[in-house]
């Protein structure tokens, strides 16, 4: 496994961040011995490096793949907390259910630009004391938005930035990819860790993997690119692929013929809650039932939290 430098905060991180959003009961809702089985498969295979949130229910899988583990691992978790109080639950509680000390990353959730962080401002200080009492390592944000990219990497505070990057451009908010690539070389510059999240465009490039994981390890301002993984296939086929090796073929192929897609449920009653909730506007009304544009849905299953029938899902 290759490492690198995240930023200025000091971590190493591998090069493969095993994203668990799609492990938890926002996604595949695996037992909790079978996703963490996998993490720990992928940190005996090298991977370092572990990226979920608050609202993915995650913690205790991680919690349960990091028993009696030897080696440091560094996690990243985020919170949509916006005031110094419930940023300091979110942090609490993800500290009491990892039984750790300390978060190494913890990261306003889905911001879209200066004035979503100066809305979050409380929130943010919260976590900068946090660091300086060692509870956190390193602070920061993830996001969807050139705009948001932008105003992190202007902001000396600011230790580390989660972008969505990918080959297409997929889910990219406010803008393309070259501006996206061109914001992620003045954070670089800036001196922000960076690592990257949605790089197979949330299932949508899967029958371009190959191209799509290329794209992203040849971006030098990214020092870690977090993938989610539902099986030790996947694991397997990831790690050989960010460690410079050639997949095995057929491994490759079987795998690239998974499409994914967000499935609603017949007894959805048409409530309204994911509509508000998907920040990549592909959900409507119709009929009185929800409808999906899968051209713009990134496959992130943040609806399905919003939705208390529990009607959607990836599948």
């Amino acid at each position: 496994m290759q490492y690198r430098k995240l930023g200025g905060t000091g971590l190493s991180v591998s090069r493969l961040c095993f994203g668990a959003l799609t492990i938890g009961p926002l996604q595949q809702n695996m037992d909790l011995r079978r996703g963490a089985g996998l993490i720990r498969l992928a940190l005996e295979m090298g991977v370092n490096f572990i990226d979920t949130a608050e609202i993915y229910g995650c913690y205790p899988y991680i919690r349960e793949a990091l028993r009696d583990f030897p080696g440091d691992v560094v996690i990243a978790s985020k919170s949509y907390a916006h005031t110094g109080e419930e940023m300091k639950k979110s942090l609490y509680s993800g500290l009491d259910l990892l039984q750790r000390h300390f978060i190494d990353i913890f990261l306003l959730h889905e911001q879209e630009s200066y004035f979503t962080i100066k809305g979050h401002r409380e929130a943010l200080d919260y976590l900068l004391s946090a660091r300086d009492r060692g509870l956190v390592r390193a602070v920061g944000i993830s996001t969807h938005c050139v705009a948001g990219v932008r105003a992190a990497a202007c902001l000396p505070e600011i230790d580390v930035i989660h972008p969505i990057v990918n080959m297409a451009g997929i889910g990219i908010q406010d803008g393309d990819l070259g501006e996206m690539l061109e914001a992620l070389s003045l954070a670089h510059a800036m001196g922000k860790g960076i690592y990257g999240m949605k790089c197979l465009g949330g299932g949508h490039l899967i029958p371009q993997t190959g191209k799509a994981l290329d794209f992203v390890l040849a971006l030098p301002e990214l020092a870690a690119v977090a993938v989610g993984m539902q099986s030790r296939a996947e694991v397997i086929f990831n790690v050989q692929k960010f460690t410079g090796g050639q997949p095995d073929p057929g491994l490759a192929s079987s795998l690239t013929k998974q499409p994914r897609r967000l499935h609603v449920e017949e007894w959805c009653r048409g409530c309204g809650n994911c509509v508000e909730a998907c920040t990549a506007g592909a959900l409507r009304l119709d009929g009185g039932k929800v409808a999906v544009n899968r051209d713009l849905c990134r496959l992130c299953s943040y609806c399905a939290a919003a939705c208390p029938e529990f009607g959607l899902k990836i599948i």
